[in-house]
């Protein structure tokens, strides 16, 4: 019985592969780069959930068909996704050019204070000093004050540029986040052993996990401090499809 249910297993995952690799044949490629060769990485084909090592020289073979997304990671180059087309399997060999991948600078967030300082040391406290009134001073009308002001009342115009202040600042911290890319902001935001002892990611491909995750149209609606916990939530799903990929056999 035990034979029989194992025999029966065998053929459904030889029948399951088949029909992964239906209708796919062999798609000849090359990785180049104007300044560097190719030499290492992954070609996954995200619809067939296969993978095939870049050659020492930047080539690869990958079975595809028409329409199949490919998706390219490699450490020294920024990720890349292409769709297959019926003429790329005309080509003798086909061509994608990679750029290579910038080491992007940490952020830097100065944060001003929102307490207005004077120009010259303590001349607001010379300002707000209190004197008292001399024999020759005219007489001052407490009541009605001849620029019809409010004695000790709230200075409105120093309240309404400190309240400027704060929302000019606000607004440039959102213009600043909205320009940084997934992979960069996550990097910045979480300790690299999350993702080597949480996830499980190896160290050397925790770049290229988040370049992974970052091809998920998803990930760009993440970056917003209060959706931390969605994204978090997020990394640890794609983590469990990255290693199921990256650990697939041939």
């Amino acid at each position: 019985m035990k034979t029989t249910i194992t025999l029966c297993c065998l053929i459904f995952i030889c029948l399951f592969s088949y029909g992964q690799n239906d209708n796919r044949k062999s798609l000849h490629g090359q990785f180049t780069n104007e300044a560097v060769l190719v030499d290492n990485g992954y070609v996954f084909n995200l619809n067939s959930k296969t993978r095939t090592f870049i050659s020492n020289q930047g080539f690869f073979d990958v079975l595809a068909k028409a329409n199949d997304t490919l998706l390219v990671l490699s450490p020294a180059f920024k990720s890349k996704k292409m769709i297959i087309q019926q003429k790329d399997f005309i080509k003798p060999l086909y061509i994608v050019i990679l750029e290579s991948q910038t080491t992007a600078l940490k952020e830097v967030v100065i944060k001003g204070q929102t307490d207005i300082k004077p120009a010259i040391a303590n001349s607001q406290a010379i300002v707000d000093m209190k004197f008292a009134a001399d024999a020759q001073s005219a007489v001052k009308n407490s009541a009605m004050p001849s620029d019809r002001s409010i004695e000790n009342g709230m200075d409105f115009v120093r309240i309404y540029k400190m309240a400027a202040k704060l929302f000019k600042k606000d607004n440039a911290k959102t213009d600043l986040n909205s320009n940084i890319d997934f992979s960069n902001s996550v990097s910045n935001a979480l300790d690299r052993n999350f993702f080597t002892k949480t996830l499980k990611i190896k160290s050397d491909e925790v770049d290229l996990f988040l370049d992974f995750c970052e091809v998920d149209p998803k990930s760009k609606t993440l970056l917003k401090q209060e959706d931390e916990f969605m994204l978090i939530d997020f990394l640890v799903t794609k983590s469990e499809e990255f290693k199921r990929i990256t650990n697939f056999e041939k």
